[in-house]
């Protein structure tokens, strides 16, 4: 199986629907030169999934910016793998140095999230090793 290159842009807690325009702009651009040589992947906050999905075009891929392990239940502020797949997610970032630090991700976790994207037919990206000392 040959690896494609993947540019991935991660939108982070940044954009509002009234946004999208940029992804509308930047799937204009993306030509078929450009998919010769890399796929392209935005990941936008979950509150925009959906409609940038909607808005992708021209091979574009969508992607969440993380899920649970959980594929449903009492997790308040979660969304499971199953729901980024229902929103039009092709790919889900697991493990980002900022969900570890800031929520106290473990491998253990990371793990289990990746094994959830794949149960529901997502590409999982897997972040391991971001700082200095890692």
């Amino acid at each position: 199986m040959t690896r494609r290159p993947l540019v991935a842009g991660n939108w982070k807690m940044n954009g509002l629907r009234s946004g999208l325009s940029e992804l509308e702009a930047i799937c204009r651009g993306y030509s078929a030169a450009h998919k010769a040589k890399a796929d392209f992947l935005i990941c936008p906050p979950t509150t925009l999934v959906a409609a940038a999905a909607a808005a992708a075009r021209n091979g574009v891929f969508v992607g969440g910016q993380d899920c649970h392990a959980k594929a449903s239940g009492a997790h308040t502020g979660d969304i499971s793998a199953e729901m980024l797949k229902d929103a039009g997610a092709s790919y889900v970032i697991v493990g980002h140095s900022e969900r570890r630090a800031e929520h106290a991700e473990t491998d253990q976790t990371v793990r289990a999230k990746a094994e959830a994207a794949w149960r529901a037919d997502l590409a999982a990206i897997v972040c391991v090793g971001e700082r200095r000392e890692q």
